[in-house]
């Protein structure tokens, strides 16, 4: 059910207070009739959240926190992680990774099957998961899944038909791009395709502290594996190659499961969630502390560039990890950007709000110097796969700064952390259009 916030300035409804809370009403009854509560919930926090001041929807806000149908990021509702579901569904997500990974499994003869299914497969394990605990569409989850078949059975059918050089290349983009559409599935089957910037930046945000989290789980594991492992062979216990892919692949399948289960609560919007403890807060002091640190490396950097100029017009592996350190400040501003601008002091707000703005001025002139190399090595040696992929993925990143600082420009110290939270939003958009092109359109460039 698509409700007015979608498709209408709800302010301006506002002006007739004779009206507003008639149509405030009937569209809760209609929600209620629905069994869409949660998603009218969604549309009173985040026009709140836009409007504080608007004393009908405080007054509704109010009525669904006294009734316990609103959390907020500041104090949600408790989180029981529901291991009894996150466990049997990590299992068998590990044994279909166990399925698919064998070593007689290989694609074209160049990429094991499992580089390429394993972020499909998670992602429809994580969807199973956040359906049967939560109040996520069944109807959205199995959609994108769908979706996500329809993607990876599309890389199969036209990889084959590829020269060989365009082949090899396509197929070590679709590793880094399948697990893209696998996050943007996730994100759809929990906010919806409705136009919420706010649930779709904390989708993001609580997405970078998932992927620290299995970080953390896999490491664990593999301290874990390597300790028993040891043990075994001081005991002349020899395990068997197919025992190890065994604990690998289960491992591996249920380390997505237990990230979301650890830190996302299903039964809670996006926006919703707890961004005030635990790992929320260790990433944000920790990114936040990055800030001045990466601007100046960075002011430094551009400061040798002349002397150093045509490093990476002629040297491919620098250009390489010009675009990785790119993509890593880009997850810098989103880890340090505040869900709530009250959470933060009014001097601590002033020095954030201008250290983000510092790396991504800063973050612009390096990436318009890698886009320059790029294009050069283009123009030398003739526009390819990897080129192509790469000149789009620089030009949003720079897209993206550039809107960020304009926005920053314009916006007042209340409405600051909004333009953020608007910026990454429109800005995922971007991404996701993308990811799709590469998919789907590149190979069809290059046939």
């Amino acid at each position: 059910l698509v409700y007015l916030w979608g498709s209408m300035d709800y302010a301006d409804q506002n002006r007739d207070p004779s009206y507003s809370p008639q149509l405030l009403e009937q569209l809760y009854q209609e929600a209620a009739g629905a069994r869409e509560d949660e998603s009218f919930r969604d549309a009173i926090l985040s026009a709140y959240r836009e409007n504080p001041e608007n004393l009908l929807l405080a007054a509704w806000y109010q009525r669904l926190q006294a009734t316990g149908t609103v959390t907020t990021s500041s104090g949600p509702e408790s989180h029981r992680p529901r291991w009894w579901l996150a466990v049997p569904m990590g299992v068998l997500t590990g044994l279909i990774f166990w399925a698919i990974s064998s070593p007689d499994l290989m694609f074209l003869d160049h990429l094991p099957y499992v580089a390429l299914l394993w972020a499909p497969v998670a992602a429809v394990g994580v969807m199973g998961f956040l359906v049967l605990a939560g109040t996520s569409s069944s109807g959205r989850a199995g959609a994108m899944g769908l979706v996500l078949a329809a993607a990876c059975a599309y890389v199969f059918l036209i990889a084959p038909i590829q020269i060989e050089s365009v082949q090899q290349h396509y197929l070590n983009l679709m590793a880094l791009h399948l697990p893209l559409l696998a996050l943007v599935a996730v994100g759809v089957t929990l906010v919806g395709m409705r136009e919420n910037r706010q649930d779709r930046f904390a989708f993001l945000l609580k997405s970078l502290e998932i992927f620290v989290t299995c970080g953390l789980f896999g490491i664990a594991g593999v301290i874990f594996v390597q300790i028993t492992a040891g043990m075994f062979e001081s005991l002349g216990i020899v395990i068997t190659d197919s025992i190890a892919r065994l604990v690998a692949a289960l491992g591996a399948g249920m380390i997505p499961v237990l990230g979301v289960v650890t830190i996302y609560n299903p039964a809670a919007a996006p926006f919703g969630q707890d961004f005030s403890r635990g790992l929320s807060r260790l990433i944000a002091t920790l990114t936040r502390i990055l800030l001045p640190l990466t601007a100046g490396v960075l002011l430094v950097y551009i400061c040798f560039i002349p002397f150093n100029f045509m490093g990476p017009f002629e040297d491919r592996e620098l250009l390489i990890i010009f675009n990785v350190m790119l993509f890593a400040i880009m997850a810098l501003l989103l880890g340090a950007i505040p869900i709530n601008a009250e959470d933060l002091s009014d001097r601590v707000q002033l020095y954030l709000r201008r250290g983000i703005v510092a790396v991504a001025c800063l973050a612009v002139i390096v990436s318009l110097y890698a886009l320059a190399a790029i294009v050069y090595r283009t123009i030398d040696g003739g526009l390819t796969v990897n080129r192509l992929t790469v000149i789009g993925w620089n030009s949003i990143n720079i897209a993206t700064l550039i809107l960020l600082v304009y926005r920053q420009a314009r916006a007042d110290g209340e409405s600051w952390v909004s333009a953020l939270h608007s910026v990454f939003s429109t800005a995922a958009y971007g991404y996701v259009a993308w990811g799709l092109f590469v998919v789907v359109a590149i190979p069809l460039l290059f046939l």
